[in-house]
């Protein structure tokens, strides 16, 4: 771990990285988010009895929108040419376990933008089953794993 955040200038203030001088590499990050729901709620999602429809196929595409659009959400994000981006739904006994993968070539990794996927995925999820549970909840957005770049591989405990 650094001492030092590198968003913060010598004063304290909010900066974008500068990643100039970086040498393009192949970066990947994995990560995951859950929707905990009811075994009923569940039941319908798999079944694809929701009123709004395929939840997975809404939520999947949502979640590829929401890494394209990462750096208009977090302000210091930088801009990537995404490669790829796919996400996987597990239902389990209490919910879905959503996983989203992302990676690039470029000069910053892609940590954000499977984590925005993955988030923006759950989001979706939880508009497409609001209307017969309220309650759903959104848990543990998380970084599994990245490779690439300087720092090299990360691999979540």
């Amino acid at each position: 771990m650094t001492d030092k955040l590198s968003h913060l200038d010598e004063k304290g203030a909010a900066r974008m990285v500068d990643v100039g001088q970086k040498q393009p590499s192949r970066r990947v990050a994995r990560a995951a988010a859950k929707l905990l729901i009811s075994p009923q709620t569940l039941e319908l999602l798999a079944a694809g009895g929701l009123p709004k429809g395929d939840a997975v196929a809404v939520a999947r595409v949502a979640g590829i929108m929401g890494a394209k659009k990462t750096p208009d959400l977090i302000p210091l994000c930088h801009p990537l040419p995404l490669a790829s981006v796919s996400l996987d739904f597990r239902f389990e006994p209490d919910g879905v376990a959503i996983e989203a993968v992302a990676s690039t070539t470029a000069q910053t990794g892609v940590e954000m933008e499977a984590m925005t996927a993955a988030a923006v995925a759950a989001l979706a999820l939880y508009d497409m089953v609001k209307s017969v549970e309220k309650g759903a909840v959104i848990q543990e957005v998380v970084l599994l794993e990245k490779s690439g770049g300087k720092s090299g591989h990360y691999l979540r405990k």
